[in-house]
């Protein structure tokens, strides 16, 4: 269900202004860790570590132990889900199974953090007091807020209020506030999540090695070749290991990474898609693309 998604010109002149923005001398560009760029990682999907609380996986699997992308349908035996959430993902596999599954990809809505962690190829943009996170997919963008705390009381939105500092080689972003709409939720399976929803990323460069590891880990879930990284010890990785809380879904914080390759910095590495020109996403049935009930004058 990988359809065609809106342009993204105007956030791509954004990301170039910003990276014109020179680093005050309390925060030089010397010392913080380049993470710029734009990133890509293979599948529509989180990286369940090999131990510990972790994300869900597919309970439908290939007949070589992989995977089956095709039918999405979440492991709810996972003791990280609470009762009442684990009964949801249930149901969202028996609809992924027999009808299709909507999903906020899907049905061109925006998606939340850690939903978004999935939209692929993003850019990372960084300057001196602001972090921002362009995704392709429709035309989605975040900004952190650098060396900030979170307001005394968070309106939730649909990314949440999300800040970040830097740990040495690391940023490290904290979000709280992330808005519940009509398909929200943490991932391809349907799991939810309510306003007590906080997500801590922490995004690093690695090697080769570390790199080859989460991709196995990636390609075990789901089968893609594609998912393998060449051979390069010179190539550029980087890694995103994040952990998730919710005390009204969640038996407790779990985490997973998402491991990605280097492929480009600039605008003509940015494809042309836009959700809402292909609303076909399952046979006979059109996208509940989101639509205005009113003028907003």
């Amino acid at each position: 269900m990988d359809l065609q998604w809106r342009n993204f010109p105007l956030v791509v002149i954004v990301a170039a202004a910003f990276a014109g923005v020179a680093f005050g001398p309390s925060e030089s560009a010397e010392s913080i860790p380049d993470l710029s760029g734009i990133w890509e990682h293979a599948n529509p999907g989180f990286e369940p570590l090999a131990s510990g609380p972790t994300a869900l996986i597919n309970r439908s699997r290939r007949p070589n132990g992989t995977g089956d992308g095709l039918k999405l349908t979440g492991d709810y035996t996972n003791p990280i889900l609470k009762a009442e959430a684990a009964e949801i993902v249930k149901k969202h596999g028996e609809r992924a199974l027999n009808m299709g599954d909507p999903n906020p990809h899907n049905q061109c809505w925006l998606e939340g953090p850690p939903f978004v962690f999935t939209n692929h190829p993003n850019e990372i943009v960084q300057t001196r007091d602001k972090v921002v996170i362009l995704y392709q997919d429709n035309s989605q963008v975040r900004h952190v807020r650098m060396n900030q705390t979170h307001p005394a009381q968070v309106t939730p939105t649909w990314y949440g209020d999300s800040v970040g500092h830097y740990e040495g080689d690391t940023l490290v972003i904290d979000t709280v506030g992330i808005k519940v709409g009509k398909y929200s939720m943490v991932d391809w399976y349907g799991t939810p999540h309510s306003e007590a929803l906080h997500v801590v990323e922490r995004y690093r460069m690695i090697g080769y090695e570390a790199a080859k590891e989460g991709f196995e880990r990636d390609t075990k879930e789901y089968n893609e070749p594609r998912g393998m990284p060449a051979a390069d010890p010179e190539g550029k990785y980087l890694q995103l290991r994040f952990t998730v809380e919710d005390k009204n879904v969640f038996t407790t914080p779990w985490t997973a990474t998402m491991t990605f390759r280097y492929v480009g910095n600039g605008p003509l590495d940015w494809q042309e898609q836009a959700c809402a020109e292909s609303l076909l996403w399952y046979p006979g049935k059109e996208a509940d693309v989101p639509r205005a009930d009113k003028p907003d004058f």
